[in-house]
């Protein structure tokens, strides 16, 4: 598998590869941006086993040595390319107009997202946007939502920053600690994927999840 992918990950291109699909699977959910930042770490932990064993990269004669990619750049790529494409999807939905409100409308899905983080934003907790990021669609969901609902986007841009950093390193730790701890193989790139995914479905949930509403006080 990573004999595949090496000329990729081996080389600085993987980072525009990363922050690419990071930046578009806003719109296009089934990019697998963080299967691809999982690999790109698992590499990482594989070259710097490597390096740390014998001291140095060895490549076979004529071969042109491949860069480990660098853990820090890949967390710092993936996580700008997240708000990045969370504020294109944003400004989108602000500016859909009634054509947009409609398909919004339409969407069972985006409809419960906008209206679960409005009570959420509107009780200065923001805390359903960093969920959302890991659940499948759901940055979609709760970006498109926030812009069509309109909300401010110091409301908004705080807490995608966050989601953004937090599922970054979430999915380089996986492929990093998985590539150190199962090394270079497809076991280990499988287990990482698989907690992923779990993580997904747990952040799916939770969404699903009705917010609980204070009940209002007695009256004196």
């Amino acid at each position: 598998m990573f004999e595949s992918v090496g000329s990729l990950t081996g080389s600085p291109w993987i980072y525009a590869v990363v922050a690419l699909s990071v930046l578009l699977d806003v719109f296009l959910p089934v990019l697998p941006s963080g299967v691809l930042v999982i690999t790109a770490a698992t590499a990482a932990a594989a070259g710097s086993t490597t390096a740390t064993a014998t001291g140095s990269v060895e490549t076979a004669p004529g071969q042109v040595p491949h860069e480990v990619p660098s853990l820090l750049v890949l967390v710092l790529c993936a996580a700008t390319a997240s708000v990045l494409g969370d504020l294109v999807a944003y400004r989108l939905a602000w500016r859909g107009g009634d054509r947009f409100d409609r398909a919004i409308a339409r969407s069972r899905r985006l409809t419960g997202a906008q209206e679960r983080l409005g009570t959420a934003l509107s009780r200065g907790g923001g805390a359903l946007v960093v969920i959302a990021r890991f659940a499948p669609a759901g940055r979609s969901a709760v970006s498109l939502g926030a812009g069509a609902a309109h909300r401010k986007v110091k409301e908004f841009l705080p807490w995608s920053a966050l989601a953004g950093v937090a599922w970054a390193g979430y999915s380089v730790g996986l492929g990093y600690f998985g590539g150190q701890w199962l090394g270079a193989s497809w076991v280990a790139a499988a287990v990482s994927v698989f907690a992923l995914f779990l993580g997904g479905a747990l952040a799916a949930y939770v969404m699903r999840r009705p917010i609980q509403t204070p009940a209002p006080e007695p009256a004196a």
